[in-house]
């Protein structure tokens, strides 16, 4: 049975964006090799680190929101600690009202770029 998960990658600050792409694209594959199905990809970019991760204080923050089998994830997260340049990974279960606020937020409907609705322009005029 198919679950969905998140999972939150921070990779060393030193990767060009090619690089990047290309481990991006291996994870990527790699899942849907297990069997994952891909629902979204983000990348958030170069952020500052709560504290240092092998003598870097940045990281690039990279999440991949999936659904797939179980058993594939401890395989696939084998590799992640196989990877120098990833510092540090977290693969989270997504309870129902997690993927329902996903779904939200794709369609644009909660987060910082908030659709408004009719109704809310009307009051405001």
């Amino acid at each position: 049975m198919s679950k969905h998960y998140e999972t939150v990658i921070i990779f060393s600050p030193i990767l060009s964006d090619e690089d990047l792409k290309k481990s991006v694209t291996k994870y990527t594959k790699l899942l849907s090799d297990h069997g994952a199905n891909i629902v979204e990809e983000r990348n958030w970019g170069l952020k500052q680190l709560a504290y240092p991760i092998q003598n870097k204080s940045n990281g690039i923050y990279y999440i991949i929101e999936y659904t797939a089998p179980g058993n594939s994830i401890s395989k696939v997260e084998v590799e992640f600690r196989r990877d120098e340049n990833i510092l540090r990974f977290l693969t989270t279960a997504l309870d129902k009202y997690a993927v329902e606020y996903n779904e939200k937020r794709r369609q644009g409907l909660v987060g910082k770029g908030k659709k408004t609705t009719e109704t809310s322009q009307e009051v405001a005029s």
